[in-house]
């Protein structure tokens, strides 16, 4: 059989699906994500689908299907494993001329759902005679050589900058869009917690500024590394700034934010996988769990308790009953735990430290809150490190 080659434009079409299962829910994120208007007709759905109804990205009929359903469709999806149901729709498809994709029987389907693959502004879309396997094999395939070619169309982020977060340190947490843009940049800020093997990858060409080695203390070196952002936008390159964790957790991006707003320079914000939840997940510590903690607290620990430069209320985190993780506070740990005894935490609460997380070198330290500040001097534990409090560092053993 012959396939011809096409790619539809759905943005504000109908396109119909019947069924509300898994198949459907799998086909859902890409008809929406073409702008699709769409019909659901099933007597149930998914939890995920329902989700989509109730936020209005859909319509559901909550019924089984009727043949003038089709009518004004310009696509349907049956998703529905009753074969002599699924014959019903593409029956009614075919009497009124419109495509229609089935998943129990590709045979008398007279549209196929290829094997896809999306890299930027590139959407490859893999066909077979049958052999689904071989058809995403070939897509896979593609989509690694697709992440390994350097795009050409990179004049259109020129006078841009990218606030990129790369997570907790293995360079395989970053994003696969925040990867996508570090391969695209001309020039890239990168702290001192961004994985060094992200930046082995980067072109020859690429120019690096190594925030790190900035002199003149916080405030003036953060004032530079805007100025350097800021100069290099207004020459036309593509600026990543890239920073470990996310940009927006104690890390100063909206610091970046404002002074290119300032400057009239378009930035992007691509999150990033956070040490506050990754490095204790990573240590077997989950900062929630169910019948243990309902909540959890992310403080900074970089000034002590009684610091007049602190805006952190010590005294209500003591009466808080769940996790409490505490970033950049080793140094003032031995004031952070007294503090909290002394407002009504209890000192046998346990209390984890978790160093490096997510790299060759993460160290775990449990311990109680009295004495996880000792414990941590006696092991020798430096930073970077994340300190949790509370019920949940025992809760996996």
């Amino acid at each position: 059989m012959n396939l011809y080659p096409l790619a539809l434009k759905l943005d504000g079409r109908r396109v119909l699906v019947v069924g509300g299962g898994a198949v459907a829910t799998r086909r859902m994120p890409a008809l929406l994500a073409a702008g699709a208007r769409v019909d659901v007709v099933a007597p149930a759905l998914t939890p995920a689908l329902r989700a989509h109804a109730e936020a209005g990205r859909l319509t559901w009929h909550e019924r089984r299907f009727a043949a003038s359903d089709v009518d004004g469709a310009w696509l349907v999806q049956v998703a529905v494993d009753d074969p002599a149901a699924a014959a019903e729709v593409s029956a009614a498809a075919e009497r009124r001329g419109v495509f229609c994709v089935r998943a129990d029987d590709r045979a008398a389907a007279t549209a196929w759902t290829p094997a896809v693959t999306r890299h930027d502004q590139v959407t490859v879309a893999v066909t077979d005679g049958g052999d689904r396997k071989r058809a995403l094999a070939v897509r896979d395939q593609i989509a690694a050589a697709l992440e390994a070619t350097p795009p050409r169309e990179r004049e259109s982020l020129k006078g841009h900058v990218a606030l990129v977060g790369s997570g907790p340190g293995d360079p395989e947490l970053i994003t696969v869009k925040g990867r996508r843009l570090l391969a695209r940049a001309d020039v890239v800020v990168a702290d001192r917690l961004a994985p060094g093997m992200l930046l082995d990858e980067l072109r020859p060409d690429v120019e690096l500024v190594d925030a790190a080695k900035i002199p003149y203390g916080a405030s003036v070196a953060q004032e530079e590394i805007n100025r350097i952002i800021v100069e290099r936008a207004q020459a036309g390159a593509f600026v990543v700034r890239l920073k470990g964790g996310d940009p927006f957790v104690f890390g100063r991006g909206g610091e970046e934010v404002v002074a290119c707003a300032k400057a009239g320079i378009p930035v992007t914000v691509v999150p990033g996988v956070t040490s506050s939840i990754a490095a204790p997940a990573l240590a077997g510590i989950p900062v929630t769990h169910r019948g243990v903690a309902h909540e959890f607290t992310v403080v900074s620990g970089h000034v002590p308790p009684e610091s007049p430069e602190s805006l952190v209320d010590w005294a209500a985190l003591a009466r808080l009953r769940g996790t409490l993780v505490v970033l950049m506070g080793l140094k003032n740990l031995p004031r952070i735990a007294a503090r909290l005894i002394a407002e009504g935490r209890a000192a046998d609460s346990p209390a984890a430290i978790v160093q490096e997380g997510s790299t060759d070198s993460q160290r775990v330290l449990r311990s109680t809150l009295a004495e996880v500040a000792e414990a941590a001097v006696n092991a020798g534990v430096r930073p970077p490190a994340v300190v949790v409090v509370g019920d949940v560092v025992t809760v996996l053993g």
